[in-house]
């Protein structure tokens, strides 16, 4: 493949940039990160996925957020990247495993349309609600329905891990405006070490689940996987839905299932929005 080619997918309108480290002959900075992701300036992005070697998995993956910050890691982001991996024939295999910051997840393609991954399930390892572990600052061992106040209002948060943190925040009406008002907030606070990823959620269905998001180091999203995994098992922990439900996003769905020791699935589709070879001009920016 040819220097500095890129490959650019979306998950449900969560965009993500692939990028092969042998391919480039810069480094990927936070500098390069935020240039590249740029809307006006670069290509434009939610992220950017690198290819990495691994001695533990199949295949390495570092996740970046636009704002240069490295995320453990991203549903969206590894359906996007088993795609990437099949598609430009990486591998052959059907059934895989990645490496991430988060720790190690497999992938298999569910459904390939003209010989092209489709529909990929990425098995998301466990959810974890032990405050230490998200972590979250809390005097309870679980962060569960936990009442704080942020500016002028309060909220009941639910805090979880699925490789990233969570803090999910059940509600009987979804709002864009208190999303986007309080998101940032929210991510921010103190209680969060590593800041953290916040989900408005709404129970349609005992099997369907309607949620808004506000991504850690990107802001409001149109979806996200991490996020669907971290907002079904807050459900099944509350008992308030059941342990194979749709999550409806503005970008679309995604299916999740739980099982008993809270190891998650996580299917939806992929899409390749374009390729191409990042200019001279461009890197000249960052180099």
């Amino acid at each position: 493949m040819e220097k500095n080619f890129f490959a650019k997918f979306h998950g449900l309108g969560n965009d993500y940039i692939c990028i092969d480290d042998d391919w480039i002959d810069f480094e990927l900075d936070e500098k390069a990160i935020r240039t590249i992701c740029d809307v006006h300036y670069g290509i434009g992005s939610d992220g950017i996925l690198l290819k990495t070697p691994s001695s533990k998995a199949d295949f390495g993956l570092r996740i970046f957020n636009p704002d240069g910050s490295e995320a453990e890691k991203s549903g969206n982001g590894l359906r996007i990247f088993a795609k990437f991996l099949y598609d430009y024939e990486y591998t052959v295999k059907r059934e895989f495993s990645i490496e991430t910051k988060g720790g190690i997840v497999k992938a298999k393609i569910e459904e390939l349309v003209n010989g092209r991954a489709k529909v990929i399930t990425v098995d998301m390892g466990k959810a974890t609600f032990k405050s230490k572990d998200i972590p979250v600052l809390c005097e309870e061992e679980e962060c569960i329905g936990k009442k704080i106040k942020v500016k002028d209002k309060e909220f009941e948060i639910n805090c979880v891990s699925v490789g990233n943190p969570h803090c999910v925040i059940i509600v009987d009406q979804l709002d864009e405006k208190t999303v986007k008002e309080y998101g940032s907030l929210i991510e921010n606070l103190d209680i969060f070490p590593n800041r953290v990823n916040v989900q408005f959620a709404k129970v349609v269905s005992p099997d369907l689940v309607e949620i808004r998001i506000w991504e850690r180091g990107a802001g409001y999203t149109l979806a996200s996987g991490s996020s669907s995994c971290a907002v079904a098992s807050v459900m099944v922990k509350r008992g308030l839905t059941d342990r194979n439900l749709t999550v409806k996003m503005p970008g679309g769905i995604l299916k999740i299932s739980i099982d008993n020791n809270w190891n998650i699935k996580m299917t939806g589709e992929v899409q390749e929005i374009c390729s191409g070879k990042l200019s001279l001009e461009l890197t000249e920016q960052f180099i």
